[in-house]
C-alpha cells in the first residue's frame, strides 16, 4: 500500500510547499540537495531516513531479518546493505517486500520532519526522495525537481562510490524507472553530467527559477531565503 493514501495531516495542506528532489541513482541528487542546504534551505533526507528505520533494535530491521532471513544481518546486527542490494536487484517480489516493510516508516518518519520544521517557522521544504515515482509519491508533492545525467556518468559514479561491479550498477539502474519518463513529469530538470561546481551553478540557476515561478506564494514562505 502506497503511504501517502493514507490520512496526511501535511498532504493538503495549502500553506506549505512540498518539493522532491529525484532522480536515478548516480545522478547527483545528494549533491544538489547539500547545496540547497548550504544556502540555507531545509533539506530532509529520505535516504537517511531509511537507515534511520533499519538500525539495531529497530522495527524495520526486525521485520528484514524476518522477512528474509538472518543472511541480510551483519555479525555486529546491523543490516547487511550489500545482500540485500545484491537481492532485490535479482528478485522483484523481494524488492516489493522490502519496500511495503520500509515505505510506510520512512514516509512517516518524513512527515515528523515536515511537522517539527513548521514548528520553527519552516514552510517551504526540499525532500531528496531516490524512488519518487517508483514509490507514487510524486502526487504528494507540490513540485519535482528531477536531477538527471547520462547512463555511463551514473554507472561510472555507482561502482566507485559503492564499490560494486557494472554488472550490479546497471542491475541497480534497470529497476528504476528510465530517465526520460521521470523528466516528463517533473517540473525542473537539473543536470549534472559535469562538475561540482558546474552542478552548483545549474543549482543556483534553478533557483531562480523556482523563486520566480512561485514568487506570491514565496513571499510567505521562508521569504528570509528567496526574498
Amino acid at each position: 500500500m502506497n503511504p501517502t493514501d493514507k490520512h496526511s495531516s501535511l498532504k493538503s495542506t495549502t500553506s506549505l510547499l512540498k518539493v522532491a528532489v529525484t532522480g536515478s541513482a548516480g545522478s547527483g541528487k545528494t549533491a544538489v540537495c547539500d547545496r540547497l542546504a548550504a544556502l540555507g534551505l531545509r533539506v530532509i533526507n529520505t535516504d537517511v531516513l531509511a537507515r534511520e528505520v533499519v538500525a539495531p533494535g529497530s522495527r524495520g530491521l526486525a521485520e528484514i531479518a524476518t522477512r528474509f532471513g538472518p543472511t541480510m544481518l551483519q555479525a555486529d546486527g546491523s543490516l547487511d546493505r550489500s545482500a540485500l542490494r545484491r537481492t532485490i536487484i535479482r528478485d522483484e517480489k523481494a524488492r516489493r517486500s522490502l519496500e511495503n516493510i520500509l515505505h510506510p516508516k520512512i514516509f512517516e518518519r518524513m512527515e515528523m520532519e515536515m511537522a517539527g520544521a513548521v514548528k520553527e517557522g519552516r514552510t517551504v521544504f526540499f525532500v531528496e526522495v531516490p524512488l519518487l515515482f517508483e514509490t507514487g509519491w510524486n502526487d504528494y508533492f507540490d513540485v519535482i525537481v528531477m536531477v538527471s545525467a547520462d547512463d555511463e556518468i551514473r554507472i561510472k559514479r555507482l561502482t566507485d562510490r559503492d564499490n560494486i561491479s557494472r554488472k550490479e550498477a546497471q542491475g541497480l539502474l534497470e529497476i528504476q524507472k528510465p530517465d526520460h519518463e521521470k523528466i516528463q513529469h517533473s517540473d525542473f530538470i537539473i543536470r549534472n553530467n559535469e562538475s561540482i561546481e558546474q552542478l552548483n551553478t545549474e543549482v543556483d540557476r534553478f533557483l531562480k527559477m523556482f523563486s520566480q515561478k512561485y514568487k506570491k506564494k514565496l513571499k510567505a514562505l521562508d521569504s528570509q531565503i528567496f526574498m
